[in-house]
């Protein structure tokens, strides 16, 4: 469960972030939902296969939406269909396992940057100069860097999490979320977004609500993010 919880929120950001390489306008809720249902249609299918691992988002596929300037859904879909046939051949798996490490970190080095930087972007929507919004962005962002970097080393000195209760269930669950940096800093944010001073006048403008819900009741957003139905908009 605790995985799956960390799986969610570290695809939303990769959702967002695609949104945006792709050129189209900032994901609505309706959109975003489907997509973790969808998610969670497909961790079920790895249960049930017995995979031992869930399904999320691909960060460096959504960095490849900056880097190749394709965001197709028909080159997803031919994609999606090459990786399903490759899967079955062991030959192929074997070939990809020998990439040295230095050329996957070198990738990693091209892809994270744009993906972060998408994210950066989403801050045009809010005030900066407000204080509550540079504390709020501030705070949550040292804190999603710190926690988990805390609880890792805590692992690897001592052999078990700061949680250490007579309950493993727990612990695995408490160890899991707060070693995911996006998901520390997404509680940290949501927490201070709603509780420092939420019923101010400024507040929402300063947070970028105004904004943001009128591009998810904008007519192009509606046609971009509608369900698709037809053969044509799978393949668009």
């Amino acid at each position: 469960m605790a995985a799956s919880l960390v799986a969610v929120i570290e695809s939303s950001g990769t959702f967002y972030a695609a949104s945006k390489l792709s050129g189209a306008p900032p994901i609505p809720p309706s959109a975003l939902t489907r997509g973790i249902g969808i998610q969670g249609i497909g961790t079920m299918i790895d249960a049930v296969f017995g995979t031992g691992n869930g399904s999320t988002a691909s960060v460096e596929d959504a960095g490849l939406l900056e880097l190749t300037k394709v965001g197709s859904r028909r080159v997803v879909i031919v994609s999606a269909i090459i990786m399903v046939f490759f899967s079955i051949l062991g030959k192929v798996g074997a070939f990809f396992s020998l990439i040295p490490l230095p050329i996957v970190g070198a990738l990693h080095t091209f892809l994270f940057p744009y993906v972060a930087s998408a994210g950066l972007q989403y801050l045009q929507f809010c005030n900066v100069n407000s204080f509550r919004s540079k504390f709020i962005l501030g705070f949550s962002l040292f804190m999603g860097l710190s926690v988990p970097q805390y609880f890792k080393e805590y692992v690897f000195l001592s052999g078990h999490g700061p949680v250490n209760t007579g309950f493993t269930w727990f612990n695995d669950i408490i160890q899991v979320i707060f070693s995911s940096p996006p998901t520390v800093a997404l509680i940290i944010a949501f927490f201070l977004d709603r509780t420092h001073t939420p019923k101010a006048h400024s507040t929402r403008k300063d947070s970028g609500m105004d904004l943001k819900e009128q591009y998810d009741e904008s007519e192009m957003t509606q046609q971009i993010y509608k369900i698709i139905t037809s053969l044509d908009d799978l393949c668009s």
